[in-house]
């Protein structure tokens, strides 16, 4: 590329310029966290490495590490590959691999998914009442909801708040069969508070 200068109205001549553009940067790829190298794969030229039975054995080069590996017929599989030197241990990876697999699908089994359903009660609520009450919250929690269980006082009934906390004790005694308190009473703002989780 060519720049002129002209200054006070006089031409001043140019010198070749080359200008260099800068040539925008490839954005980094994302390195992949969940990727574990095995054998070959293994980058390190030295790793700390653990035999099968979960001794170390020290840190040595990789190259002997696979060696050993290779002695023991088994896999060498980078555990710690941020550490210094990288940890590695001698295992069977398609039997780890089906293990941790085997956990994941366990433990999204146990995440399963719930409600919060709410039960509303006046601290005088009679006893036909509050057996209908708990035939809902004993049903919900069968579903695996967990349940809100709210005494709610309007005006002066804010007085009779050991009726409320009586009552939420009644409801728990009457359902730890099957629920757990999750949160114990306690107020919010005029409203008082319990929530009852599956066991």
């Amino acid at each position: 590329m060519h720049l002129c200068h002209r200054h006070k109205g006089r031409s001043q001549s140019c010198k070749n310029e080359e200008v260099k553009i800068a040539s925008p940067r490839r954005p980094h790829r994302p390195i992949r966290s969940d990727r574990i190298n095995i054998n070959n794969d293994i980058r390190a030229r030295e790793v700390r490495v653990i035999d099968p039975d979960g001794e170390q054995i020290g840190i040595i080069p990789t190259r002997q590490a696979l060696e050993t590996a290779a002695e023991f017929g088994l896999d060498l599989v980078e555990v710690s590959p941020n550490a210094n030197p990288p940890v590695c241990k001698i295992m069977d990876y398609g039997r780890y691999r089906y293990e941790q697999t085997k956990k994941k699908q366990e433990a999204k089994k146990k995440q399963s998914t719930f409600q919060i359903k709410e039960i509303k009660v006046r601290p005088k609520t009679g006893e036909h009442d509050l057996q209908t009450k708990v035939g809902h919250i004993k049903k919900f929690i069968g579903r695996k909801d967990k349940v809100k269980v709210t005494v709610i006082f309007r005006g002066r009934e804010i007085t009779l708040s050991q009726f409320g906390m009586e009552l939420l004790e009644k409801i728990a005694r009457e359902t730890e069969d099957i629920a757990t308190v999750e949160q114990y009473p306690k107020f919010e703002g005029r409203t008082l508070v319990m929530i009852l989780a599956p066991k």
